[in-house]
This record gives structure tokens, C-alpha cells and sequence, in this order.
């Protein structure tokens, strides 16, 4: 397909005279391009732009086609083809672009139309001449003459030869005009309906036969009040053809009842969505379009704002609930959300505080008029307008709503102006925008001339001004919808004069020509929708400086916004829909942790000085006796330690969320492996000692010598131990990345922002509790494999101490950064710190101070002992001596035992040999048999040997 218009060309690049035409080319290469006249455009058939603007020729046999914008003709050949010769056809006639007259003039309704001086279209020169078919007259100039696209006079047409009006019977259409109330519409209306009446009555080809009247009450847009003339119109005299209530509340009354009385209902102010119910209002119409037509337009503007949080207040009658129940259905589909709702019967102090309590925004109100002005004296009480909102109200307000008097609220004018200043309105097009001429022959704006003069007060302070036109149009929906049904000039259909409440018949016939409506009125194309709806477009309009202002349109049936760009902002752009929320994390302190930085670096420093002086003196009996290889590792695991401080102080000002698990496991695994290498080898020395010298007297030969696989063993079951939970914790339930949010934070800059501060954790869902072990008595212990145990326990002393005050401070301060960082970081430095002065420092001192370089062996050799200057030595010497001595003891008392024993048995025996001797009369002792020499005295050698 691939037809293409080209752009204007400008004027100097047409030919001279021929109108678009070029000299011939009469090579072989095709046709030369020419350009195309003025107000138009050539399609080029199987050609994109770019490709047109590329070639300078066209083949031969090739075809163009000459288009014309706007209301304009193509005068001349409108297509050429490309010959042989390489010219075009018909190249002695220019192509032209003329402007025409309106078609619509070439034909005459219930007439006939003469043109001359031209063909079809109506060029520039041409006269159009009116005729009317017999029993029409013609209404307006029976001659019009086109010039430069404008006919000279406006189109008359044919007007039926009425019946006198003695002659013509009435039809009674009832009325009910809200004159105040909610909505005082009828003050504009009631007008606009009888200038309509006025007009419609003076037609000679509608209803030729009938007049129609009008019979009114006040309904004060009152259901209780519209019941009582409902019922006054219905049973006294005369019979009316149709009903004509205002609001919504009372044609929801009057429709539910008409049905019983076979009556059409047809309203002009009734905006209420539930009266787009087919089986509840089965005889209803309306020309003023459901308040739903305002929320298609009310969601556009949410997205083309941006926002996706809204709140509503609406006051409680079934015409806003049910238009807020359908906003919330289509905001739903649109991914918008309404986060708080609020309902209020006659006072909206309560509702308006929660808004401001629930921080709304972007607020929909619902509401009459004179319920707005409560609300917004009550926004102004809590000051909820201004920069920070936007209001959405109903355009059918009067214009100076807000500054008409009301006792019922204590605001002043200004004090309301400046409430509502900035609020956007969204208003069904009520006044046909075109400045063209309707069914009754009269544009939009005479319209409103005409109905300005009947009113006896300014329009602005007359309510229903708005809708006047609507309610003009109502009357010629009606009027042609009756003409219609009694065949317009009583040739054919109905008899009117015959319809009564129990004839179904002519009621279907009126509420099918109802339905068929179809023509152009002051508020534009009249047309009604399956539920009996009008259907139109949306005018939006803004609070611009204490007047409404046009910012666009909206075409919700081609979902088309028309917009202006007039919109204006108190804050310069439309607001946020919610209170603007800016995450910024809480990064640790650089200085902090560059100082941290430091001293880790130089504990590491020293712990490599202090493993380097181990390795390189591990023949030193001295050190020897320390057991060096597990003070190695505690040299290797307070690196490891030290390196968990870089770690631990990065955050998401130097890496990414990505690469955060990584660096969280990092901190697990160096400072896990760093504790069970360091501490873990000290805690074994101190622990084997502990177990050595508190076993029972019967195993006290231990204390002998301490195996040292057995140490390494020990510290290889606990690193292997750790090793294995870290690598289960990682696989099972491994670190990650958590965010701990804390209260918003107000800048003193911009109210409207608020800070969230955020601090990046590492965590894990099951976080296990990290447990010191506690300290052994080691007091008053030695062994002559270990002769630092008083250094390793005074080591783990001070870590111990150290831990047990920083982990709960930590914990306490881990939503502060800066200082869990302090603690958490210093607590390792200065333990490593520890551990490694207390551990080596001395051993260098002692090795300095001492001289005591040699091994043991050169030590023998230079002194013939090894107990020269040597306390431990001299210790181990005596305890040996010790044991040997009590080994003695333990022998000699046994054999003492023994001889006692052997001793009483001899005494025993004597007595049975010899029987008791009588006493002697001197008084003395017994005589017995003299003992031999050898027994009556005891062997000193043996007693010396006894006791040796």
C-alpha cells in the first residue's frame, strides 16, 4: 500500500504557471519528480518518504495522485502518468488546490437545492438556490453564494405549515426543578426548558399538530419533597406524556415509579451511575452523561501525572457511592490504589482530619455544592492544600462556589479562595465547543446570550447554568422523539391525544424514537448510550487565581487527551501523590575505619615479627620449653583476626549489593578461624595443664612429661570442629544481606521529602550466638613442657574480660555503625594486641636480658650442669628428689609395719608356753623366766636401718 503524501512544498519551488508541471525530459531514465501544488501533497505508490527523497526520476508507466488538505479540491488532473517521452500527462492543464464551500449546503431537508455557476464540488463563484416540497415554507435566505470556502448566508431550512395554535393540542410534560437545595439547578434550567418549549412550538415541521406545556414544581433536590409532587402530578388532571425530574436522588424516585405508570422519564441534571440500570429504570434517559464519564478522565490524569496513590471523601448519597465504587474498580485495572476512603453525612471536620492524619494527597471529593464549601473550610482548618495536594471536584459547580455566602461555615471569602486555589475540575462538555449552528438553528454562543438575558441574576451566581444547555436539549430529544412517533405531521403513526398511563404502546414507541436520537444541539451531538446515558466528551479545568481554566479535553470512547499545557502549579509541578521517601544508607565512617585500619595493619605487623622471633629461635631451650609451634598458631590466628577488621567495616560505600554475601562470609571465616587458631592453642595448653596436675594421687606419674601430639591434637579438633559449623552454617544458612530501616527523618530544606535512613547488616535466619569459654585454675601449676601457662592464662584473661563487655555493647549499638564498629573492631585489636605482648614480649625480654641464646646441650657443655641459673630446672630437680624420697618413706613404713607385726605374734606365742608367774609378796612385778640376752635388747644397726 504505500501511499505516501509528501510535504508542503513552498511556493518558490513550483513551476511557473503550470501549476506543479515540468518540462519534459525525454531521455530514457523515466519522468523528472514534480512537486506538488500549493495546500497539498502527491502519493507515490509503493515509495517510502526516504526513498523519494533519495531518486530524481520515475519509470515509465509509473502513476501519481494529487491530494488536497483541509476543505479543499483538486481542480485539474488529479492523477498523471509518466510516458515514454518522459513527460507526464495532461501536462498543459495545472493541478490546483481549491478551496470549497460546505457540502452540507448542497442538500435541503424536506427541499430541494439548485447550484450554479459550477460543478460539484462548490467552488469559489458558485450559487446555491432553496427550494421547499409543498406544505413546507422555507425559514431563512433562499440564496447563497460560495466565496473563499464560506457561504454568504447561513443554510435556511424547511419549517412544516403548523396548525394554528387554536387548532394544535397540548401535550403536559411534568417537571420537578430543584430551585435549592444540594443543587439548585433549576435556577438556570427551568429558563433553558421553556425557551426551549418557545422554540420547539414556533417549528412548523415538528409536531405540526401539538403544543407542548409544561407543569413544574420545586423538588429542593429533596426526595421526600419530589415524592409529594410526584404523586400531585400523576393523579390530578391533565395526563403527562413524560417526566422531567433534576438530581439524581429524585430521578432515582421518579424512574422507579414511572415504570408503573408507563412514562418515559427523561432528565437533565441526574449524574448518578446507578441510574444506568436497564432492569431497575427500564424507561429512563437522560442528556446529562453518568458521573462515571468522569472517571475514565480522573485515571488519564493519574497517569499522565504519575500517580499511583489516591484518597476519596464523598458525601453519603447513592449517586457519589456508586461513582466511587466504579473509580475503584477502573483505578484497579489502571495499578492505581486508593488508600484511604472517607464518607460524611453533613459534617466532614472528622473525615478531612483523617485525611490529613493518613498524609493523603491526591484527593477525589464527591460532593454538592454547598457540601463543598464545609469541606473546604474545614481543608483550611487543617491546612490541607496548598503545594503538597490536589483536589478533584465535580465540575458542575458554579463558578464562584466558593465565595458565596453560607452560615453554616466560618471561613471567610479569602480564606476559601485560598483553600481551593489549584483544584482541577472534570466537567462534561455541556456547550458545544464549535461555534455551529444546531437543530434549532442557533450556535452555542447565542445560546447563551439568549438564556443571559432571560435570567433575572448573574450567570455565576446561578445554579445550573452549566447544564441550561443540557436541559435545552432534553426538550428537543423530547420533541423529536414525539414527532417521530406521531409520524411528524399526523400523515402517519400514533394519535398523542390518545396516550395514557395504562397504554404500553405508544410508550414503546416513544422510548424507541428516544433511543434513535441523533442530532446536533447547543451542547453538542445528542446521542444516547444501551443504559440510556449521554454519551460526551470530558472538559478538565484548573483553579487558576480564583477562575476556572481550560487545560484539555478527554475523548473517552477513543481515549483521546487534548491538552493544552495551561495547567499551573503552586509548587512549580504537579505534586508527588505521597510524601517523597529518599533511602540513603548509613555508611560507616571513613576516618574510623581508616584509623581502625591502621592499628589491625600493625597488630599484623607485630604478629609476623613475633611468629619470625619463634620460628627463628625454636632451638632455644627457653622456647622450646613454651611449646612454640602452638604459640605459632596463635601468632597465624591473631593475623587472621586482624584481618577480619577489613572486612568488617565495608559496606555499600566501597562494594556492591551483589558482592555483600561475600564479604559477609569473609568476616565469618577469618575471625572464626583466627579465634580457634589463636585462642583455641592457647586454651589447649591451659586445659592440658589443668588436666595433668588435678588427677588423682594414684596418677600423679602425668605430671612426668606432657606428650605434645597430644596438644596439636587438641587444636586440631577444634579448628576441625569450627571449620565444619562454618561450613555447614554457609551451605545451610548462609550470611546475607539484611536492611535495617529506622524513622523517617524531615530536612529542614523540602517538607514535602523525607529521609529513610538504612544500615546494611550481615544476618542469617538462625543466627548463632558466639560463647566464650571460661577460665581453668592454673594457679600454683608447672611442667616442664610448659613454662609460659601463666602468660597464656592471663592472655585469655583479658580476651575473656574484653568479650564479655563488647559483645552486649555491640549488640546494644548495632544500629549505630560507627560505634558497633568501634567496639566490635577495637575488641579484636586490642585482644590480638594483648595476646601477642603477653605471649612473645617477655620470651624476647628474657632472651635479650639473659643472653640465654643457647640450646640446651651447648648449655650443658659450657656450665657441666643444666640447672645453672635455672629456676625451672631447679624446680624439676627437686620435685624429682621429692618423689624419690617419698618412695623411701612409703618403703620404710611398710617395713615397719611388718616387724611390728612379726613382734606381737612372738609375744603371743610366750604367753601360752609359759603361764602367768604369782605375784611376788614383796609387791613387785611377776617373775617370769629370764629372757635369753639376744632377745631382752634391741639390735641398733637394725633400728638405724629402720629409719635410714
Amino acid at each position: 500500500m504505500l501511499l505516501l503524501l509528501l510535504p508542503l512544498a513552498p511556493l518558490f519551488l513550483r513551476p511557473p504557471g503550470a501549476g506543479g508541471a515540468q518540462t519534459p525530459n525525454a531521455t530514457s531514465e523515466g519522468c523528472q519528480i514534480i512537486h506538488p501544488p500549493w495546500e497539498g501533497g502527491i502519493r507515490y505508490r509503493g515509495l517510502t518518504r526516504d526513498q523519494v527523497k533519495a531518486i530524481n526520476f520515475l519509470p515509465v508507466d509509473y502513476e501519481i495522485e494529487y491530494v488536497c488538505r483541509g476543505e479543499r479540491e483538486v481542480v485539474g488532473p488529479k492523477v498523471r502518468k509518466c510516458l515514454a517521452n518522459g513527460s507526464w500527462t495532461d501536462m498543459d492543464t495545472p493541478s490546483r488546490c481549491v478551496r470549497i464551500c460546505s457540502k452540507s449546503y448542497l442538500t435541503l431537508e424536506n427541499g430541494k437545492v439548485f447550484l450554479t455557476g459550477g460543478d460539484l464540488p462548490a467552488l469559489d463563484g458558485a450559487r446555491v438556490d432553496f427550494r421547499c416540497d409543498p406544505d413546507f415554507h422555507l425559514v431563512g435566505s433562499s440564496r447563497s453564494i460560495c466565496s473563499q470556502g464560506q457561504w454568504s448566508t447561513p443554510k435556511p431550512h424547511c419549517q412544516v405549515n403548523r396548525t394554528p395554535h387554536s387548532e394544535r393540542r397540548a401535550v403536559y410534560i411534568g417537571a420537578l426543578f430543584p430551585m435549592s437545595g444540594g443543587w439548585p439547578g433549576g435556577q438556570a434550567c427551568q429558563p433553558a426548558v421553556e425557551m426551549a418549549l418557545e422554540d420547539v412550538n414556533s417549528r412548523r415541521d415538528i409536531l405540526p399538530d401539538y403544543e407542548l406545556k409544561l407543569i413544574h414544581h420545586d423538588s429542593k433536590c429533596d426526595p421526600g419533597q419530589a415524592t409529594k409532587y410526584l404523586y400531585e402530578l400523576l393523579y390530578n388532571d391533565p395526563i403527562k406524556i413524560i417526566l422531567m425530574p433534576g438530581c439524581s436522588s429524585v430521578s432515582t424516585l421518579v424512574a422507579e415509579a414511572a415504570r408503573m405508570w408507563n412514562l418515559i422519564v427523561l432528565s437533565y441534571g441526574s449524574s448518578s451511575p446507578a441510574l444506568s440500570n436497564r432492569q431497575r429504570f427500564p424507561t429512563f434517559f437522560r442528556t446529562h452523561p453518568s458521573a462515571t464519564l468522569h472517571n475514565p478522565t480522573r485515571v488519564k490524569l493519574f497517569e499522565k501525572w504519575g500517580w499511583k496513590k489516591i484518597a476519596t471523601i464523598q458525601q453519603t448519597t447513592e449517586v457519589f457511592t456508586s461513582t466511587l465504587d466504579d473509580l475503584e474498580e477502573r483505578v484497579k485495572e489502571a495499578g492505581i490504589e486508593i488508600t484511604f476512603r472517607q464518607s460524611f453525612f453533613s459534617d466532614p471536620a472528622v473525615p478531612v482530619k483523617n485525611l490529613k492524619r493518613q498524609d493523603a494527597r491526591i484527593i477525589v471529593g464527591l460532593f454538592y455544592e454547598t457540601e463543598a464549601r464545609k469541606v473546604f473550610c474545614e481543608v483550611y482548618k487543617e491546612r490541607l492544600f496548598g503545594k503538597k495536594y490536589v483536589w478533584f471536584l465535580i465540575g458542575w459547580y458554579a463558578d464562584n462556589w466558593f465565595k458565596i455566602y453560607d452560615p453554616s461555615i466560618n471561613c471567610t471569602v479569602d480564606e476559601m479562595t485560598e483553600a481551593v486555589e489549584g483544584h482541577i475540575t472534570t466537567e462534561i462538555v455541556m456547550l458545544n465547543p464549535a461555534n455551529t449552528r444546531s437543530i434549532s438553528n442557533m450556535t452555542s454562543q447565542e445560546f447563551v446570550e439568549k438564556l443571559t438575558k432571560r435570567l433575572k441574576r448573574h450567570p455565576e451566581e446561578t445554579g445550573g447554568f452549566q447544564e441550561a444547555p443540557l436541559a435545552y436539549d432534553a426538550i428537543w430529544a423530547l420533541a423529536l422523539a414525539l414527532n417521530k412517533t406521531s409520524g411528524g405531521g399526523g400523515h402517519s403513526g400514533v394519535r398523542l391525544e390518545d396516550f395514557n398511563y395504562n397504554n404500553q404502546t405508544i410508550t414503546d414507541q416513544i422510548y424507541r424514537a428516544m433511543n434513535s436520537s441523533s442530532f446536533e444541539g447547543v451542547s453538542g451531538h445528542v446521542v444516547f448510550d444501551a443504559s440510556g446515558s449521554r454519551m460526551a466528551w470530558t472538559l478538565i479545568e484548573q483553579l487558576q487565581g480564583g477562575s476556572y481554566k481550560k487545560i484539555g479535553y478527554y475523548d473517552s470512547t477513543k481515549d483521546d487527551l487534548s491538552w493544552s499545557k495551561t495547567d499551573k502549579w503552586i509548587g512549580g509541578s504537579p505534586p508527588a501523590d505521597q510524601t517523597l521517601v529518599i533511602k540513603t544508607f548509613r555508611f560507616l565512617s571513613q576516618k574510623l575505619f581508616i584509623s581502625v585500619s591502621v592499628l589491625s595493619s600493625l597488630g599484623i605487623v607485630l604478629a609476623v615479627v613475633c611468629l619470625s622471633f619463634n620460628i627463628y629461635n625454636s632451638h632455644v631451650r627457653y622456647i622450646q620449653n613454651s611449646q612454640p609451634n602452638l604459640n605459632n598458631l596463635t601468632a597465624v590466628g591473631c593475623s587472621l583476626a586482624l584481618a577480619a577488621v577489613f572486612p568488617l567495616g565495608l559496606d555499600g560505600y566501597h562494594i556492591g549489593r551483589n558482592q555483600f554475601p561475600f564479604v559477609c562470609q569473609a568476616r565469618l571465616w577469618l575471625l572464626g578461624l583466627g579465634f580457634s587458631l589463636g585462642y583455641g592453642s592457647m586454651f589447649t595448653k591451659i586445659w592440658w595443664v589443668h588436666t595433668v596436675f588435678t588427677k588423682k594421687e594414684e596418677k600423679k606419674e602425668w605430671r612426668k612429661t606432657l606428650e605434645p601430639w597430644k596438644l596439636y591434637a587438641t587444636v586440631g579438633l577444634l579448628v576441625g570442629m569450627d571449620v565444619l559449623t562454618l561450613a555447614i552454617w554457609q551451605i545451610v544458612d548462609p550470611l546475607h544481606r539484611t536492611i535495617e530501616t529506622f524513622a523517617k527523618e524531615e530536612p529542614k530544606e523540602d517538607i514535602d521529602v523525607s529521609i529513610l535512613p538504612q544500615l546494611e547488616h550481615c544476618s542469617s535466619r538462625k543466627m548463632n550466638t558466639w560463647l566464650g569459654e571460661g577460665p581453668f585454675s592454673i594457679a600454683d601449676v608447672s611442667t616442664e613442657k610448659i613454662n609460659d601457662h601463666r602468660a597464656v592464662g592471663m592472655a585469655i584473661y583479658n580476651v575473656a574480660v574484653l568479650c564479655l563487655i563488647t559483645a552486649p555493647v555491640t549488640m546494644i549499638l548495632s544500629s549505630q555503625q560507627d560505634a558497633a564498629f568501634a567496639f566490635a573492631s577495637l575488641a579484636i585489636v586490642f585482644s590480638s594486641y594483648i595476646t601477642l605482648v603477653v605471649l612473645f614480649v617477655p620470651k624476647m625480654r628474657r632472651l635479650i636480658t639473659r643472653g640465654e641464646w643457647q640450646s640446651e646441650a651447648q648449655d650443658t657443655m659450657k656450665t657441666g650442669s643444666s640447672t645453672n641459673n635455672n629456676e625451672e630446672e631447679k624446680s624439676r630437680l627437686l620435685e624429682k628428689e621429692n618423689r624419690e624420697l617419698e618412695k623411701i618413706i612409703a618403703e620404710k613404713e611398710e617395713r615397719v609395719s611388718e616387724l611390728r607385726h612379726q613382734l606381737q605374734s612372738r609375744q603371743q606365742l610366750r604367753s601360752r608356753r609359759h603361764p602367768p608367774t604369782p605375784p611376788d609378796p614383796s609387791g613387785g612385778l611377776p617373775r617370769g623366766p629370764p629372757e635369753p640376752p639376744d632377745r631382752l635388747s634391741c639390735d641398733g644397726s637394725r633400728v638405724h636401718l629402720l629409719y635410714k
